[in-house]
């Protein structure tokens, strides 16, 4: 009997699969498809973080987003800056302002 997951795992998975018995079946996937399985296994790994904020589910997600970073070609070290002139322009999230309406 066969258990279905249909979802991106980790490069390793399919090794350890074997080594505790069973029969990994899988198939690779790149391009679209890819950042699309990126997408939904990043949804996955933000869930799993909200049932249990641990350093381990975190480092999932920061996983899971360095995998996107690379599909897009997006740099490191772009994503720091951009994030260095938001923080200078509108601020960070550590005072955890609630912005409830805007009256005009």
């Amino acid at each position: 009997m066969a258990e279905e997951f249909d979802k991106l795992v980790r490069d390793r998975i399919p090794r350890i699969v074997r080594e505790n018995g069973e029969e990994p079946v899988t198939h690779e996937v790149s391009g679209a498809e890819y950042r699309d399985r990126l997408h939904e296994k990043l949804d996955e790994e933000v869930a799993e973080f909200h049932d249990e904020p641990s350093a381990a589910e975190m480092a999932d997600v920061l996983a899971v987003l360095d995998a996107l970073r690379e599909s897009h070609g997006i740099e490191a070290s772009e994503i720091e800056r951009v994030r260095r002139e938001k923080a200078e322009e509108r601020g960070e999230f550590e005072d955890g302002v609630v912005l409830e309406a805007v009256r005009r």
